[in-house]
């Protein structure tokens, strides 16, 4: 509002002087101080609504910078949350499989065992050729089982370090 003061007394200051300046205020001579006064209070006017349209674009342009400020800041967070849960989701799917290879391989683990003690139970009781071939055919299998997770898990199992690789994969969407 500073920016009208200087307008608003340039006016009163020029009216001032051109009513102590007029001559002859009668008749006709109050024309020759109303045409001067118009004409400056018309250019005021236009000068004035050049300093409003100017005062409204700036605070526009500031509010609008503030806006795409506050739409990026929330574009951001949205982005780091969404990291955020899907780190978490893949730690819990990683934690789930764990759980379910370790329980997985505990049933298998205990039936080769079975079949093994079965196959040394029959050695003991001597059927010999029924033990042996109870206890070969475990141990193929326990062989077979292992060279298949070898196979399939075997990269992604260890590093250098023998340290378990977190594999990750991300939809392409």
């Amino acid at each position: 509002m500073i920016r009208f003061l200087f307008g608003i007394l340039l006016i009163q200051i020029s009216t001032v002087l051109l009513v102590f300046l007029a001559p002859d205020l009668q008749g006709i001579g109050w024309l020759s101080l109303i045409i001067p006064l118009l004409v400056i209070g018309f250019f005021a006017a236009f000068w004035f609504s050049s300093l409003a349209k100017h005062q409204i674009k700036d605070e526009v342009t500031a509010a609008e910078s503030q806006h795409a400020r506050e739409k990026e800041k929330l574009q951001i967070n949205a982005e780091r949350a969404k990291t955020r849960l899907v780190k978490k989701t893949q730690q819990q799917i990683a934690r789930e499989s764990k759980v379910a290879h370790s329980k997985a391989n505990f049933k298998v683990g205990a039936a080769f065992a079975g079949t093994i003690a079965l196959g040394g139970l029959m050695l003991i009781t001597e059927l010999l050729t029924l033990g042996l071939l109870t206890m070969s055919t475990a141990g193929g299998a326990l062989g077979g089982y292992l060279f298949r997770a070898k196979k399939e898990y075997g990269p992604l199992l260890e590093n250098k370090k023998g340290k378990p690789i977190k594999v990750i994969k991300q939809e392409k969407t």
